[in-house]
């Protein structure tokens, strides 16, 4: 008998929307019966008091959904039923059916990219499979950025992502140390410390990285998983061919394969972009320092890298279209912004560049389309990033999104249903390392031991890497009003100054927690949000707890350790909906 769910939401609701649109195609393939009521955000408030007494539940948030007459839940619960449905449906591997595990194929799997995920599941999937011969492979290739910069194997992470990003952020933390030191008995006043040594960093944060690529490419060859540093295409749905360094071609085939190519940097389509930019894929290489430099973009990469050059004692200047931390909660934003500025970066608001041109003295003017022109001797492109999904997909039937990158299943099963995608190249994936990690370890226990859970992007935590950093689990402020309603929401926040900034007299008010909680729900914690030193630290428990379904109650229930910045969570009193000022005092 066929499963009914019903969808009753107000007209312009995104939750409602999307609650919608992923009920509907689960239908087309499930035979799913779906109904949907839509309405008035006023005449939903209204129907929905009836609603909820009537089926004895605290929900008042679009969408409103019933499975088979019972109360199912709202967005977030109804995906979560799609998913599960979308599982019950595969076998028991979700993998095909039409080929025997008995094969003659070169390898059992072949992993197209050597970055977290890839490696991840080459490892996962070598050990599940256990053959006393290599029946894994994993092809890893870095195509030079237009400036020439190449790395070694282990993917954007390691080599031009989180590792450089915040090893040199401490050493920008190691300034601002030195700056303050003699309130602790250092060394006389310095608050123009001079700039840290770029080459004497690069150079040993350079060769960290060296000693990960060399451990990563070791632990594949002892857990007996074929490395090929070559380049993947597709020839047909089971032969790839790999192309190395020197142009020299070979072809080898596997049951199946799986893509985790993740993304490459974004660039302007304008004059000069490629000749005169970089991006995060040379920052971190450069030789010499990169001296005054404009940080075109506003992403999370855009303002790390700009906090540590501006911490590094380099003079940087963020070049910003709109808005800042797009997707993230904007207040919270918008407060990195200040404190950034109070320590020196600048920002140039609601401009974009038209034209980059190299001068005779070595330096860059960059063209803004608001009429004005900004010199510098390094201009970083940090705006985004696309798939790396050039190794022809055609060839073996892959579908992509208008984005460019993968569409799969929630089986991460793509169009093609013996080839995987996992990561940054999958569309709706979030691009964070631990998840593609989980991912692929995920996908391969489902693969080759007979595992059937899902990666359930829900409640994935994370941390921007300012000088002030920002964690973050769960809603955004914005999003959580839209979800659950400004009404039935209670934002705990409060202002604060961790105590090794008090003897330093570093500013009052820069730090800031909020929690979000549910009142409908008794106040589960919906969203939660730290500006601190540390904000990773903090926030990797407070991420556990939300995944258990932890409310405002147990935070209050649970002893602090002080003097921590990590016990605010456990003495959160003031709300905003109280007007009360969200400054503390005592220690």
């Amino acid at each position: 008998m066929a499963t009914n769910i019903t969808i009753t939401g107000w007209e312009g609701c995104g939750f409602f929307s999307r609650a919608v649109q992923a009920a509907q195609a689960q239908a087309a393939e499930s035979g799913l019966k779906v109904d949907v009521n839509s309405m008035t955000r006023d005449a939903f408030r209204q129907w929905v008091v009836a609603e909820q007494t009537k089926y004895g539940v605290q929900h008042t948030s679009s969408p409103f959904v019933l499975k088979d007459g019972t109360f199912l839940g709202g967005c977030d619960d109804t995906l979560a039923f799609l998913k599960d449905l979308k599982n019950k449906k595969a076998p028991v591997k979700l993998v095909d059916d039409a080929e025997p595990e008995e094969h003659k194929y070169d390898f059992d799997l072949i992993v197209i990219g050597g970055g977290s995920g890839g490696m991840a599941a080459s490892k996962a999937a070598a050990k599940l499979i256990g053959s006393d011969e290599a029946r894994v492979c994993c092809l890893d290739y870095v195509k030079p950025t237009p400036i020439g910069t190449k790395w070694g194997f282990g993917g954007t992470c390691v080599n031009v992502g989180c590792i450089p990003k915040k090893l040199f952020h401490t050493a920008a933390i190691h300034r601002d140390s030195i700056k303050h030191s003699h309130y602790y008995g250092g060394a006389e006043a310095n608050a123009t410390a001079p700039p840290m040594n770029w080459e004497r960093a690069r150079e040993n944060i350079q060769m960290h990285i060296k000693s990960l690529n060399f451990g990563s490419v070791a632990e594949l060859r002892t857990g007996n998983v074929k490395y090929k540093n070559s380049l993947g295409a597709f020839v047909d749905p089971h032969t790839i061919e790999c192309t190395n360094k020197k142009g020299a071609k070979e072809t080898i085939t596997g049951r199946r394969i799986l893509l985790a190519m993740g993304g490459r940097p974004n660039y302007p389509d304008i004059p000069g972009a490629k000749e005169y930019g970089i991006t995060s894929d040379d920052i971190f290489s450069l030789e010499k320092a990169p001296g005054k430099t404009l940080v075109v973009g506003a992403s999370y990469i855009a303002l790390e890298c700009a906090g540590f050059l501006t911490g590094m004692g380099y003079d940087a200047t963020v070049l910003m279209r709109s808005i800042p931390l797009r997707g993230f909660d904007q207040q919270m934003a918008e407060k990195i912004c200040d404190f950034m500025q109070e320590e020196g970066t600048k920002f140039i608001r609601g401009a974009t560049p038209t034209k980059l041109e190299k001068n005779a003295d070595g330096t860059i003017t960059t063209h803004l389309s608001n009429g004005e022109t900004f010199q510098s001797d390094t201009v970083l492109f940090a705006i985004g990033r696309v798939p790396d999904s050039q190794v022809n997909l055609e060839a073996a039937g892959v579908k992509t999104a208008k984005s460019g990158k993968i569409t799969t299943d929630a089986a991460d099963r793509t169009s093609t249903p013996h080839i995987y995608a996992i990561g940054d190249i999958v569309e709706n994936y979030l691009e964070l390392t631990p998840v593609a990690i989980m991912a692929g370890q995920l996908l391969t226990d489902r693969l080759y031991n007979k595992g059937s859970k899902l990666m359930n992007q829900h409640l994935v935590p994370t941390t921007v890497f300012t000088p002030l950093e920002y964690g973050v689990c769960g809603y955004a402020e914005e999003d959580a009003i839209k979800e659950f309603g400004a009404e039935n929401l209670e934002v705990y926040h409060t202002n604060f100054k961790p105590l090794e900034w008090t003897v330093a007299q570093k500013p009052a008010s820069a730090c800031y927690v909020k929690m979000i909680t549910n009142k409908k729900d008794d106040e589960r914690v919906v969203g939660f949000h730290i500006l601190t030193p540390n904000a990773g630290e903090v926030l990797q428990g407070v991420a556990v707890a939300m995944k258990a379904g932890a409310k405002k109650c147990h935070f209050d229930d649970t002893v602090g350790i002080h003097p921590t910045v990590a016990e605010l969570m456990t003495t959160l009193t003031t709300t905003k909906s109280s007007g009360a000022s969200a400054d503390q005092g005592g220690c």
